[in-house]
């Protein structure tokens, strides 16, 4: 259930297949069309699971925060997506 919820698979979709180390507070927002608030509440979800870490540089209006993968939420993902595949499979009946 965690990593299912739709909000936070295409969250952790966006960063696994990011060709960028990690992707920008904005850019992640915009990229999924989320509310900052919205967006920050599934970000506290996966940090406090350990899928995800926030990166902040800078403090004040000139902060920056990368949220970036964590080898943890890497190895969960691939672990989740061999799930889904072996479903898929299942239920052709391959």
């Amino acid at each position: 259930p965690l990593i299912h919820e739709r909000t936070r698979l295409t969250i952790l979709t966006a960063l696994f297949t990011s060709l960028e180390a990690g992707l920008s507070f904005p850019d992640l927002r915009d990229m999924l069309s989320l509310t900052d608030g919205n967006l920050m509440a599934h970000l506290r979800t996966l940090e406090e699971a350990g899928l995800i870490e926030r990166l902040k540089e800078g403090a004040g209006r000139s902060s920056s925060t990368t949220i970036q993968i964590s080898p943890g939420g890497r190895k969960a993902f691939k672990n989740y997506l061999d799930q889904l595949e072996a479903l898929v499979r299942s239920a052709r009946g391959k």
